[in-house]
């Protein structure tokens, strides 16, 4: 399993951010907000802010379930849940 995290950020605000929190995957810059449009965690590209919502992807690439919203703190036992 592989987690990854995107945010709109710059790499170095974002790298002095998982360091902060000490996140052990990755956490990936989407400046351009394309994977963010993409993915419906931006409406436009200018939105400044992502919407926090997560998605499971399988082996194979395809979504399996969608989190449109997520709650950081709940959001673990969600996944658990599904795996």
């Amino acid at each position: 399993m592989q987690i990854l995290g995107i945010s709109f950020d710059s790499v170095p605000d974002n790298a002095a951010f998982a360091q902060k929190l000490g996140f052990d995957f990755p956490l990936l810059c989407d400046t351009t907000r394309s994977v963010g449009l993409a993915y419906g965690a931006a409406d436009e590209p200018s939105a400044q802010y992502a919407k926090r919502i997560s998605y499971l992807i399988g082996p194979d690439g395809k979504v399996r379930k969608a989190f449109p919203k997520v709650n950081a703190a709940a959001h673990p036992e969600q996944i658990l849940a599904v795996l």
